[in-house]
């Protein structure tokens, strides 16, 4: 994994299993340039790889959390090639987060606009602080979010996200929160960090197997139909029920006493 004498990610882990990853591009706002996306998803293969990680924090330094898109690396040598090319990395980075077997929580400590605003949707559970403010504001410049409307779109109604697209305009944390693009809000930095720490202490206390079974399946019957969604979501519930684990919660749930399992 990346270390902290890497000018673009700071990376942490505990004894627990948590890892967190912290943009480090804070004079540039964290902007996603060409670097920063590929020093992420050579971190989270890393983490992929990583058989005792449980959970992943992705945190950022400074003001911003992200501003997206580094926009003057985007105009340094512009050609229909080049933006395929950049977008698609982008699209890596982000179905990467998807992918990996354990949680993955935005911290957002500042604004998150246009892909910065993307990577918050992209992870599965997010906490904001309350001055977070957050926006897909390509249109002001003349180009959609088209690549932020796709994660956008699968946190938040359709109308609510079609408005940000259209109108760049900025929402507070607690809009975010209320249309579903944050799980919760924090009032400070210090409530941040608390407020984070409580949804890790939650998710490692649970099996690792059910854990990474849910979301592997979680996200892959949100793209089925509802039928073909109830037969995957079956099968994978009647493979979780076989595990260890699972067997063991619900004989200890019959028997009134807690799960003694041999390792979460």
């Amino acid at each position: 994994m990346l270390t902290a004498d890497d000018p673009l990610l700071l990376t942490h882990a505990d004894p627990r299993g948590v890892l967190t990853v912290t943009l480090n591009r804070p004079q540039a706002f964290n902007a996603l340039s060409e670097a920063m996306l590929a020093a992420l998803k050579t971190e989270l293969d890393a983490v992929a790889r990583d058989d005792r990680a449980r959970v992943l924090v992705l945190a950022a330094s400074g003001r911003a959390f992200c501003a997206g898109h580094d926009l003057k690396e985007m105009r340094a040598a512009p050609s229909l090639a080049y933006y395929q090319q950049l977008f698609a990395q982008c699209a890596g980075v982000m179905l990467a987060i998807q992918r990996l077997p354990i949680p993955v929580i935005a911290k957002v400590q500042g604004v998150a606009t246009a892909a910065g605003c993307q990577l918050v949707a992209s992870c599965d559970l997010a906490v904001a602080v309350r001055q977070a403010r957050f926006a897909v504001s390509g249109i002001n410049l003349g180009l959609f979010c088209s690549t932020p409307a796709v994660a956008l779109s699968r946190n938040m109604g359709r109308k609510e996200a079609f408005e940000m697209l259209v109108t760049g305009e900025f929402i507070d944390a607690e809009a975010a929160r209320r249309r579903g693009l944050v799980n919760r809000v924090a009032d400070d930095p210090a409530a941040l960090d608390a407020e984070v720490e409580r949804l890790c202490a939650s998710i490692v206390a649970k099996p690792h197997v059910a854990v990474a079974l849910g979301k592997e399946l979680f996200y892959r019957q949100l793209e089925a139909g509802i039928d073909a969604a109830y037969i995957d979501a079956g099968q994978t519930m009647a493979c979780n029920m076989m595990d260890d684990t699972a067997l063991e919660g619900v004989q200890a749930f019959n028997e009134k006493r807690p799960p003694a399992w041999q390792s979460a």
